[in-house]
C-alpha cells in the first residue's frame, strides 16, 4: 500500500470505525473478505464511488443500498484461479486413492492392502463455468478426468469445458458423473442449489467437492446424504457457518474431508490481492478502464470466456 499512500489519503480501520473512515472517501478497499460491516456503515459513504474487496466472491457487500447506487464494484478475480483448481485436483485424488483411510491405518500401525480407484478416465461436472471453474476444468482435463460445466447459458462448444448445461436444469446431469464441484458465486439464484433432491439426483457414490459458498449447499440435506450412503464422499472447505461448529457432524464423518476455507491461500495471495488493487487504483486515478467489474445485477464479473 506504500505507493497509494504517496498518492492518497489512506485511512486504516477496524469494522466498528468504518462509518466513521467511509465519509468523504472515495474509494473502499475492503480487504476482509468475509467481513459484513460495510452494509451496517454505508450511511458513512457519502461520497464513495469506488469499492473494491479482497476476493473473488461479492456476496459480503451486495445488498440493496450498493446495487442501487452508482458506486463501482470491482473484485479480485483471478488471484485464486490455480491455486484453488491445486486443491479440487487434491481432493479427488485424495478420495480416488482412499488417503484418509491411509492415514487411520498408519496411526493405528495397521498393514492393511487395499485395491484403489483411478482417476483418469472419471466424470467431473464444475458447477461454476466463471475463471476459477474454468481453471478447474483444465487441470481435471489434463489429469485425465472428463470434465463438463454448468452455467447460465448451455452450449456444446466451450474451450475449458466442451460441453456446458444450464444451471436451471442442474438436476438433469447430476447423474452423470463421478464428482461434483461447485465453485458458483452465491447468489439469489445459486442459495441453496444443492440440497436434497440434487443429492438425490446424483450417483450413487458420487463424490462432492465445494469451494465456492458454504450457502449454495442445504448442510442438512448434505450431511444426511452421506449418511445414508448415497453419497461417497465430500470435500468441504466453505460452510454455511464459518467457523465450521464444533458440534457439527461434518468434523467427524470419516468420509469427509474439511479444511478452514483455505483453499485458494497460499503462500504470496494476500501480497498478490494488495497488488491487484494497487493496479485497479492507478487505473481509476488515471481514468482507466477498471479490471474485474462487478455486474451487481448478476453479483460477479461476466466471463468472457
Amino acid at each position: 500500500m506504500h505507493p497509494i499512500e504517496q498518492a492518497a489519503v489512506v485511512r486504516y480501520t477496524r469494522a466498528d470505525g468504518l462509518a466513521e473512515a467511509l465519509r468523504g472517501a472515495d474509494a473502499l478497499f475492503v480487504y476482509d473478505f468475509l467481513s459484513t460491516a460495510v452494509p451496517g456503515a454505508w450511511h458513512g459513504a457519502d461520497r464513495l464511488r469506488w469499492l473494491h474487496i479482497a476476493s473473488a466472491g461479492v456476496d459480503p457487500v451486495m445488498f440493496p443500498e450498493l446495487r442501487e447506487s452508482d458506486v463501482v464494484l470491482t473484485n479480485s478475480r483471478g488471484v485464486f484461479d490455480g491455486s484453488i483448481a491445486e486443491y479440487v485436483l487434491g481432493t479427488i485424488l485424495a478420495f480416488a486413492k482412499d488417503f484418509a483411510r491411509s492415514l487411520r491405518l498408519q496411526q493405528e500401525r495397521t498393514w492393511q492392502h487395499r485395491e484403489t480407484e483411478r482417476i483418469a478416465g472419471r466424470t467431473a461436472l464444475v458447477v461454476g463455468t466463471g475463471p476459477i471453474g474454468r481453471a478447474i476444468a483444465r487441470l481435471l482435463r489434463a489429469a485425465g478426468l472428463r470434465v463438463s460445466g454448468a452455467g447460465r447459458t448451455a452450449r456444446s462448444d466451450d474451450p475449458d469445458f466442451g460441453t456446458v448445461h444450464e444451471s436451471a436444469r442442474l438436476n438433469e446431469h447430476l447423474g452423470d458423473v463421478d464428482f461434483v464441484v461447485a465453485v458458483a458465486p452465491l447468489t439469489e439464484q445459486t442459495k441453496g442449489l444443492f440440497d436434497a433432491s440434487a443429492f438425490a439426483a446424483m450417483k450413487p457414490g458420487a463424490r462432492f467437492v465445494n469451494v465456492g459458498r458454504g450457502e449454495l449447499v442445504v448442510t442438512g440435506d448434505l450431511v444426511e446424504a452421506l449418511r445414508s450412503g448415497h453419497l461417497g464422499g465430500a470435500a468441504l472447505d466453505v460452510f454455511e457457518t464459518e467457523p465450521l461448529p464444533a458440534d457439527s457432524p461434518l468434523w467427524t464423518m470419516d468420509n469427509v474431508l474439511v479444511s478452514p476455507h483455505m483453499s485458494g491461500d497460499v503462500v504470496g495471495w494476500r501480497n498478490a490481492l494488495v497488488e491487484v488493487f494497487t493496479d485497479n487504483f492507478w487505473r481509476w486515478r488515471e481514468g482507466r478502464p477498471l479490471r474485474n467489474v462487478v455486474d451487481k445485477d448478476l453479483g460477479y464479473v461476466p466471463s468472457t470466456g
